[in-house]
């Protein structure tokens, strides 16, 4: 069986017991390892578990999740280090270089003046963990956040005044600060406030699917980013029609339809340092309700055009797995599958993407 057959079967359903057999083989025991990296989004049923039950190495600490990111066969992690001590700084740092791996932070803005010292000390821990670029978003899914363009015009003054408390700080800790698109801002709102701040410290996480929610296409947005792409979260998507718009859903790597090998090409030219992470959710697909009157409330200059090219990609790339279905199944279950998932992006992600 060769490599691409091997990959097809891991589709069709091997065992966890299977699928382990074969990372070692594919992923982290032959040729060196991933340098594909998790975000800790990743493990978010793990995570739930974990504080649901009495474990002595819970992932939410950093040194327990690069421990366990180096044990699947990871090249680096990205995650919530928090603020701490040099003495737990400097382990950290020293666990990444002994196993080679890249650590990137995750912050979330400050939102008045009296939250800048809690960002500049999590800034620092960052830096002294040996990360270079820390990650954070602005806001979440603004077709469900929000019902009117007068609310989203006052997040988007809020998020202003955070991005201008935070880069002062972003550049006297010489760290980047990578935003998400995270269904929040389209392309020309994300550059245009990137233009507005003028810094060379503030920067994309790219998102290689985020964006499709907001009726943008996946290649475009990587095109438009990679110039001012500090890192990036790899992920591919499936997707389907459904009543009031189509379903969004993360999948394993290979088994979506998105070009990741063209996405990765044209961010490593843009920026050959940039470090790749895996964020994929192990959940139901999700609903984008695109042909609703709420969806459109704080989309009235976006042109009906993009509606139809979504849809025309959506009714061209129908799935051919069914899309996920699996908030149902007991924790313990869901954290089998969410690790099962993770190890076969890992292995797709060196086989096919040199990550």
């Amino acid at each position: 069986m060769n490599r691409r057959d091997v990959l097809r079967s891991i589709a069709g359903g091997l065992t966890a017991a299977t699928i382990g057999d074969l990372t070692r083989v594919y992923g982290a025991g032959r040729g060196g390892k991933s340098r594909l990296g998790i975000a800790q989004f990743s493990y978010s049923a793990r995570l739930r578990a974990d504080r649901s039950a009495t474990v002595k190495k819970r992932l939410a600490d950093p040194l327990n999740f690069i421990d366990h990111c180096h044990k699947v066969g990871a090249g680096g992690i990205q995650m919530n280090i928090g603020v701490r001590n040099r003495d737990y700084t400097a382990k950290l740092r020293r666990k990444a270089e002994g196993y080679n791996m890249f650590v990137e932070g995750s912050v979330s803005l400050p939102k008045e003046r009296s939250d800048v010292e809690r960002f500049e000390a999590a800034l620092r821990t960052a830096k002294q963990s040996g990360a270079k670029v820390i990650r954070t978003a602005i806001g979440g899914r603004r077709y469900e956040q929000f019902s009117n363009a007068g609310q989203f015009e006052a997040f988007a003054a809020r998020t202003w005044k955070s991005l201008q408390l935070a880069e002062p700080i972003a550049a006297r800790q010489r760290m980047r600060l990578a935003i998400e698109n995270h269904k929040d801002w389209r392309i020309d709102q994300m550059l245009d406030r990137l233009k507005r701040l003028g810094s060379e410290y503030v920067g994309v996480c790219v998102d290689t699917n985020n964006s499709f929610a907001l009726l943008e296409d996946p290649m475009a947005v990587v095109e438009a980013y990679a110039p001012v792409g500090f890192s990036a979260h790899l992920k591919d998507m499936a997707v389907a029609e459904y009543e009031e718009g189509f379903l969004l859903a993360d999948v394993p790597l290979g088994r979506g339809v998105l070009d990741l090998s063209k996405m990765v090409e044209i961010l490593r030219n843009a920026n050959p340092e940039i470090k790749f992470s895996l964020e994929m959710a192990t959940r139901d697909a999700l609903k984008v309700p695109c042909l609703t009157d709420k969806y459109w409330a704080t989309f009235a200059d976006v042109p009906g055009s993009d509606l139809a090219r979504v849809l025309r990609y959506v009714r061209a790339n129908p799935s051919t797995i069914s899309l996920p279905k699996v908030n149902h199944l007991p924790l313990d279950q869901l954290v089998k599958l969410e690790e099962d998932n993770i190890k076969q992006s890992l292995i797709f992600a060196k086989e096919h993407l040199n990550l």
